[in-house]
């Protein structure tokens, strides 16, 4: 079947074309605009969905407060070194940090010499939430995850999974999956999604975790089976596929998303947060960006500040407890 999605090519394109009389509705936002350029920081090379997600905010700030907002991407250290910047700015609302699992819920366990803490930031809304898959190659035979423990029971260590990387969320996505249900597999992580891919397509890596893209495309043309996907609900873009949690009884409560979300540094004066806040509420619920959102087989997860806050604590504190058990401590590079 042809792939119909928008590519984040696409995306980003659209987002560059965004005329003003598509974006704002005309409601009591908060008063406070900037009074100099704004830097939007993405703490990750261009192209990826923390990037998508900067550049669409950034167009839509940028006319909704007609001040120019510039977008930098700062990437490294998985995410830390760009958010450590924002960490030390000056708290005036002229700063933004674009979020993400990586430097804002995992690098807090994971990482010895981080150089900011949790209480340097100030969360402001998430934007969307995208499921990781689970998928095996054709030659194993397996189809659910269901058939993958059962094999997995049958035959301990014969199976390897791949991961983006050891520490993002795919690869504690994969332990996470193996803790729950008291099985092994060897996890062999590579330097990127692509890398990652290339070798569950060759059949070189039986299994793979990945974010939705780049996999859900193979699993849609047949080169991969797809297992599942890892959030509480079926994706919209995938709806024969079954979650985590509907899998087996101990996965019950298995939830496991990539988000993209916006930080200020801590101190933001309360106007500032507000306006920005809300200024995010009013860009997810445009039209037009909730089509761009569909596409990338994301949903729409907008919150008031402190339910944000409530929600990033309690990702630190899940992928905390996955860290410490899987014994994994690394320095940021």
């Amino acid at each position: 079947m042809p792939n119909k999605l928008l590519s984040r090519r696409r995306v980003l394109a659209g987002s560059a074309g965004l005329s003003a009389a598509a974006i704002l509705p005309r409601s009591s936002l908060a008063d406070w605009k900037p009074t100099e350029n704004v830097r939007l920081i993405v703490p990750a090379a261009a192209g990826g969905s923390t990037d998508v997600m900067g550049r669409l905010l950034a167009a839509h700030l940028q006319t909704a407060w007609g001040q120019s907002t510039i977008v930098e991407n700062r990437s490294g250290g998985g995410g830390t070194i760009g958010t450590a910047e924002v960490a030390r700015a000056k708290p005036d609302g002229h700063t933004i940090l674009i979020g993400n699992p990586g430097p804002n819920a995992i690098a807090y366990s994971i990482f010895k010499n981080l150089s900011y803490k949790p209480n340097q930031l100030q969360p402001v809304s998430n934007m969307i939430r995208i499921p990781n898959i689970v998928s095996a190659h054709p030659k194993t035979g397996i189809k659910s995850v269901a058939e993958l423990i059962a094999f997995l029971k049958a035959n301990p260590d014969k199976l390897s999974y791949a991961s983006s990387g050891v520490g993002q969320s795919p690869h504690l996505t994969g332990a996470w999956f193996l803790q729950l249900t008291g099985l092994k597999m060897t996890h062999i992580p590579f330097r990127g999604a692509g890398p990652a891919l290339q070798a569950a397509l060759a059949g070189d890596i039986q299994i793979l975790f990945d974010n939705l893209y780049p996999s859900l495309p193979q699993v849609q043309n047949g080169t991969l089976n797809g297992l599942c996907v890892t959030t509480t609900d079926r994706s919209d873009l995938a709806p024969n596929l079954p979650t985590m949690r509907e899998s087996a009884p101990e996965l019950a409560n298995f939830d496991v998303s990539s988000w993209f979300s916006v930080f200020l540094p801590k101190g933001v004066p309360a106007p500032v947060l507000e306006a920005l806040n809300l200024q995010v509420k009013a860009m997810l619920e445009r039209d037009d960006i909730k089509k761009q959102i569909a596409a990338m087989g994301a949903r729409a997860d907008y919150g008031t500040p402190q339910q944000f806050a409530d929600f990033v604590d309690a990702e630190t504190k899940k992928f905390a407890g996955i860290i410490q058990k899987e014994g994994l401590q690394m320095d940021v590079q």
